[in-house]
């Protein structure tokens, strides 16, 4: 074989096996985890005395990916806390509301790039939501819990790039529907996160 010849056999075999060990990186298991901001909105709403409906939520997760466009997530994600206390008519008041889900969803992958892709994600969510509430005058003092589930939809939107072969960083915005109960009282939940992820 002349040499040019055997450069251009040898650089195809290269190129198809680089191919294939990028396909390998579009299947398979993977975990990771993500930090961020959510966004309790409606738990302040006709609440006279400060209240911060916005804290820390984090979540750590795992899925397999079918393919490039497509993949599958299970998650347990922290939603953070509704904070409140104030004096009302001469009594101070504290209350905060917390609340904790899993959730299940598909993910699909439109890529931009080798190393760039948009996704947007739809699944569901199950969470147990914990309420407290406490009152106190001088020489009495009063405290009272609720708790309760309910399960809804959530979706979300967001952008993951490649680091590595098995690394991958993700920025994302989801939204839960609904969240709390009768007991606890409901809100939308949003979350802004920052996150990263290990394929195997």
């Amino acid at each position: 074989m002349k040499p040019c010849k055997a450069l251009l056999a040898g650089a195809a075999v290269t190129g198809c096996l680089a191919a294939g060990a990028v396909w390998s990186q579009d299947r398979g298991p993977y975990i990771g985890g993500s930090l961020g901001r959510s966004d309790m909105k409606d738990h302040c709403e006709g609440v006279a005395i400060s209240c911060d409906k916005t804290d820390k939520a984090w979540k750590i997760f795992g899925g397999y990916q079918f393919n490039r466009n497509l993949a599958a997530e299970l998650a347990y994600t922290d939603l953070g806390e509704t904070k409140a206390s104030g004096v009302q008519g001469g009594v101070a008041v504290n209350g905060n509301v917390s609340s904790k889900a899993w959730e299940l969803s598909g993910i699909g992958f439109m890529p931009l790039m080798r190393e760039l892709s948009l996704y947007a994600k739809l699944g569901i969510y199950h969470a147990s939501t914990d309420s407290q509430a406490s009152a106190a005058v001088p020489g009495f003092a009063t405290s009272g819990s609720q708790s309760g589930t309910n399960t809804d939809f959530t979706v979300g939107f967001g952008v993951q790039v490649s680091i590595l072969r098995n690394l991958a960083a993700r920025a994302e915005w989801q939204k839960y529907n609904d969240v709390g109960s009768n007991n606890t009282g409901k809100t939308d939940v949003d979350v802004l996160s920052a996150g990263i992820l290990y394929r195997f």
